[in-house]
């Protein structure tokens, strides 16, 4: 299945096809380790109190993942086209559910985790800069942390606007980095770290306090902080127009990107509880930091902190490149929003790159690391599994368009990822109710945009 989008009027370029296996799977790994490994296992520790139940956590959100990146890449080798869900969305429930995915990958699928991830890395470089750990703000009002991490917002969206290939070659460097490093964290704390392997199965004395719900509803909140973590495993599929061979790679891309990760995840959460203990961990943002100090002294923190904040840095890159592919699709396909999709003549969507560059610089101005964690990953949640429902929407529907891959373990594979996700959802919901409602309103956002710019007498999509 091919989905043809007329081209839009104007000075506008085609993306063009450039990216290999090496480059998708780098963007994929790339947009999941961020901000979001290095500072919620401290979320969870204060929620759950439960080194063990932290790392079913992580176990349970990379089987969803990789179960989500099976539904993916079917529907991304029937329509290798730039936008993801987007495009699943649009052509599976029509055109107003895609626009409204377009909207939130806008506001909380990718401009929200880049905020995260630019106030994180500012966050852990206070740590070479007592100025910065003391917070000091601007007139009373705007912290400084949160002004650095704004001029990294226009840093990368200077990058990305060069030429793509120039783009992609950054992040194929910055990625390498941090997989090396994070690997030789790992390596190194088994090898030379001072920890204490006792607190990887000791639970807090604070544990026995919670009733059953209380457990139930921390466990869905930081299932949300997990999600959160993983929400990069679609990456591969927002470029599809940029690679040479998507059909093929694409599948490869999202479940190699996605595996590699979730052994990393559980790597650097043994390496946590093996330098601290729950207690010690519970509601700190940079548990890196509060391991390595014990595992390593004062030199292998600073060393540590290196490469934590590459890994976050990269990982606000690869999503600074995916996200404004999604706003390009919009804009090929709704007249009054054709804008989006003006390209440079070095193939980089411009008007998309700056238009996301300030609503990130907004979101960072706005809410604590932890708010915008939450608020992003139960709008991403919610619309990966609108997307992993196409897969069993079109088999029914259309059984009779070419399929080059097929979800592996269908129907279990994408009915379970449904279940799991409800569940999320439903309990992240009790415990953040609201950032939750917050999520849905920027849904009814979208929606109501939708209604006033497309179905009010300007309805010629594309």
């Amino acid at each position: 299945m091919e989905i043809q989008i007329a081209p839009t009027g104007g000075n506008q370029s085609a993306l063009t096809r450039h990216m290999r296996l090496r480059s998708a799977t780098a963007l994929v790994i790339a947009n999941m380790i961020g901000a979001g490994i290095f500072t919620t296992t401290g979320f969870q520790a204060a929620d759950l109190r439960h080194p063990l139940f932290i790392f079913v956590l992580w176990v349970i959100g990379g089987t969803l993942a990789l179960l989500g990146a099976l539904c993916y890449a079917e529907l991304g080798a029937m329509m290798p086209r730039a936008g993801a869900e987007y495009v699943y969305l649009r052509e599976t429930y029509g055109p107003a559910a895609g626009f409204m995915s377009a909207f939130v990958s806008l506001v909380a699928g990718f401009s929200a985790p880049i905020a995260a991830a630019l106030k994180s890395f500012v966050i852990y470089l206070a740590h070479f800069s007592p100025f910065l750990a003391d917070d000091p703000t601007v007139g009373g009002v705007v912290a400084v942390i949160d002004l650095i991490a704004v001029g990294l917002v226009w840093l990368l969206v200077a990058i990305h606007l060069r030429a793509v290939r120039s783009g992609t070659g950054f992040n194929d460097f910055i990625t390498a980095f941090k997989v090396g490093g994070i690997v030789l964290i790992i390596l190194a704390a088994a090898s030379i770290g001072r920890g204490d392997a006792s607190n990887l199965i000791t639970v807090s004395p604070s544990f026995q306090e919670l009733s059953r719900t209380d457990t139930l509803a921390a466990f869905g909140t930081s299932l949300i902080f997990v999600m959160f973590c993983f929400s990069g495993w679609n990456a591969a599929a927002y470029v599809a127009s940029e690679m040479e061979h998507p059909q093929r790679d694409l599948p490869r891309a999202l479940l190699l990107g996605t595996a590699t990760v979730l052994l990393l995840y559980l790597g650097l959460n043994a390496v946590y509880f093996y330098g601290a203990s729950v207690d010690q961990l519970a509601g700190q943002v940079e548990v890196g930091l509060v391991a390595s100090r014990s595992l390593f002294g004062p030199t292998g923190v600073s060393m540590v902190t290196i490469v934590l904040c590459a890994s976050i840095l990269a990982s606000a890159s690869a999503m600074t490149l995916v996200g404004p592919r999604v706003y390009y699709a919009l804009g090929k396909d709704f007249k009054p929003f054709a804008f989006l999709a003006r390209t440079r003549k070095t193939g980089a969507p411009a008007v998309a790159l700056l238009i996301q560059g300030i609503v990130t610089s907004v979101i960072i101005l706005s809410g604590r690391v932890d708010q915008i964690q939450q608020y992003a990953g139960f709008t991403l949640t919610l619309f990966a599994s609108l997307a992993v429902s196409c897969v069993i929407v079109l088999r029914l529907r259309s059984p009779e368009l070419e399929r080059p891959f097929r979800a592996w373990g269908y129907p279990i594979s994408p009915i379970l990822f449904l279940i799991v996700s409800g569940w999320i959802m439903f309990w992240a919901f009790q415990g953040r109710p609201v950032e939750s409602v917050l999520s849905l309103l920027t849904v009814l956002v979208g929606g109501i945009i939708f209604a006033v710019f497309v179905r009010r007498g300007s309805s010629d999509t594309r």
